[in-house]
């Protein structure tokens, strides 16, 4: 049963957080509330960081709650977010305020410079499939991106400097290899998107529809595996029935991390929905054992080992987690950088699901993943009554939905 959570509207303050942490606010029991924004850390939060089987869920069908977030359209919400600088008061804490500006550039991305982009045909109608690119005064590219089904896309400069290099002002836009004229304008994270209409002929689009998971499946990923086992089908199924001008390509990458007997498995797309299905019901959770996982390699062989449709009018990829990647490992930044342009560039949609856990840090990499590919942020609640706590997302108000409800209206909304 769907309720709305109304999480009330404060000034941009903050109360009864205990106690700062470095790498995030996270590990200490408190609550705290600013302007439009749910959050709550618990020391716990659900996850198991030695590797053990999850919560325990019922293991019916339908029972996961679970919300979303979209960042891209609450951009000024997301820029108060990337410059609240916080400040620590050991001797009244009540009056401290987190320090979320510190993700900003946590992961190596950087989502200060923004330019919204609409691509319409000549009849004002949206244009999906069509390569749109941004080009500094030069004439080199800066980001590659591909117009959705609502004809949108996103473009973005310095996305892995942390100090402005480009002259926004001087930046071009080209749309299938032809030159846009004028100059678009960038969104800061003081404003709502501000969007760059552009009007060009649509480009030829199959009617595929390519659809991965790529899923965390160390010990602590139980729970949402089993949802898996018993809720894809039915996931699958509607979307079909929903959408019968479409044909649907669905894979999987399950990963776990260095050192556990496999580090990534893959199902490549099939158009059989039961082909995924009876591939998931085989696999498990195990290993891990410590926090971080090889979130870097997962999107790696999302990218290389699944045969994406080059011509496929959407292509989405779920990444359902628990845990960040290992941001002190050597390469992984960089990887985690390439891939994130190369998913863009490809059309490719990241939609986290973020599960039981602490870690602030993964949520931050998740919603931009999500904001850098043109995707949306998914987190479970603890409004099934099943399973561990989660973390309190640090969002706005949100509607809690059944997890496979939410992933149906989500798939469809981006193929449609």
């Amino acid at each position: 049963m769907k309720k709305v959570l109304y999480l009330g509207i404060a000034a941009l303050a903050i109360a009864g957080c205990s106690k700062y942490a470095a790498d995030g606010w996270y590990g200490y029991p408190d609550d705290y509330a600013m302007e439009g924004v749910s959050g709550r850390m618990e020391g716990d939060g659900g996850y198991d960081g030695e590797g053990g089987e999850g919560q325990g869920h019922s293991g019916e069908a339908g029972v996961i709650t679970a919300a979303e977030w979209n960042d891209l359209d609450n951009w000024a919400f997301w820029g108060n977010l990337m410059t609240m600088e916080g400040s620590t008061n050991e001797q009244d804490p009540e009056q401290s305020t987190p320090n979320y500006a510190q993700y900003r550039y946590y992961w190596g991305l950087n989502t200060g410079s923004r330019f919204a982009i609409k691509v319409k045909d000549s009849a004002g109608k949206p244009v999906p499939g069509a390569k749109v690119e941004l080009k500094d005064a030069s004439g080199s590219t800066i980001w590659v991106s591909v117009s959705d089904n609502l004809g949108l896309a996103n473009l973005w400069a310095d996305v892995f400097t942390t100090e402005p290099q480009t002259v926004l002002g001087s930046c071009t836009v080209t749309i299938d290899n032809v030159a846009q004229e004028g100059n678009p304008v960038a969104t800061s994270f003081s404003e709502e998107a501000r969007i760059n209409e552009y009007t060009v002929a649509a480009p030829s689009l199959s009617n595929n529809v390519d659809v991965a998971f790529i899923v965390d499946a160390t010990g602590s990923m139980g729970d949402e595996i089993d949802f898996l086992k018993e809720d894809l089908m039915d996931i699958l199924n509607r979307v079909a029935q929903l959408q019968t001008d479409k044909k649907l390509y669905t894979g999987a990458v399950f990963y776990r991390d260095e050192g556990d007997d496999y580090l990534t498995r893959v199902q490549g797309f099939s158009d059989k929905a039961s082909d995924l299905v009876n591939y998931v019901k085989k696999q498990d959770a195990g290993g891990g054992g410590d926090t971080p996982e090889a979130v870097h390699s997962a999107l790696e062989a999302g990218l290389n080992k699944l045969q994406w449709h080059g011509n496929a009018y959407s292509k989405l990829a779920f990444i359902v987690l628990d845990a960040p990647a290992h941001k002190d490992h050597q390469g992984v930044i960089a990887s985690l950088q390439k891939s994130i342009s190369a998913y863009s560039k490809n059309g490719i949609k990241i939609i986290p699901v973020f599960c039981s856990s602490y870690s602030k840090d993964c949520e931050f990499m998740c919603r931009q993943f999500a904001i850098l590919t043109g995707g949306t942020y998914v987190f479970l609640t603890d409004d099934s009554g099943v399973g561990g706590e989660h973390i309190q997302a640090t969002v706005g108000d949100y509607q809690v939905e059944h997890l496979n409800d939410l992933i149906v209206r989500l798939i469809t909304s981006y193929i449609s």
